[in-house]
């Protein structure tokens, strides 16, 4: 487990990128799949953005995990380690669906560039437009999870 960066816990460093890369993924995927004029400039910014919001969620996960074991080692209990449990479970959920969300993202970006190659057919048509409704489905899953990840962990901290 990742549990320290430079001798400071790593879960509340890494989280920041957690904040920014998986809901940018979420607007990217958004932005492209709602507006197919922005697709020819925003291809290369999703898929690198599949990438690193995944990677990002998993990291803060992890690094969360090894945070929460050394709160219990300092004695953490009660209401405290109910806040941290409901925490982790948001974290777990938006770890996967923004996970989920990368790999629709990449195969969103592959079927509407072939597709913009070739002439669109009744059958092409369904294929896209229902990956973009699984996509903005999975999407806004994904920016829900990560807001209550966020919102958790901040009132847990902050109170």
């Amino acid at each position: 487990m990742i549990d320290e960066l430079l001798g400071l816990p790593a879960h509340p460093l890494i989280v920041h990128a957690a904040v920014i890369f998986g809901p940018l993924l979420v607007a990217a995927v958004f932005a492209y799949s709602l507006v197919p004029m922005l697709r020819r400039h925003l291809g290369w910014l999703v898929i690198a953005l599949a990438v690193a919001g995944p990677a990002t969620l998993w990291l803060a996960r992890l690094s969360g995990e090894a945070f929460r074991e050394r709160q219990i080692k300092a004695g953490a209990q009660g209401d405290l380690l109910r806040q941290i449990s409901e925490h982790q479970n948001f974290g777990n959920w938006a770890a996967w669906t923004v996970t989920v969300l990368g790999v629709l993202a990449v195969l969103l970006v592959l079927v509407c560039t072939a597709a913009g190659k070739k002439p669109a057919t009744p059958g092409s048509r369904a294929v896209t437009y229902g990956l973009i409704l699984i996509t903005l489905v999975v999407g806004a899953a994904a920016g829900y999870y990560t807001f209550k990840t966020g919102h958790t962990g901040a009132t847990t901290v902050w109170g």
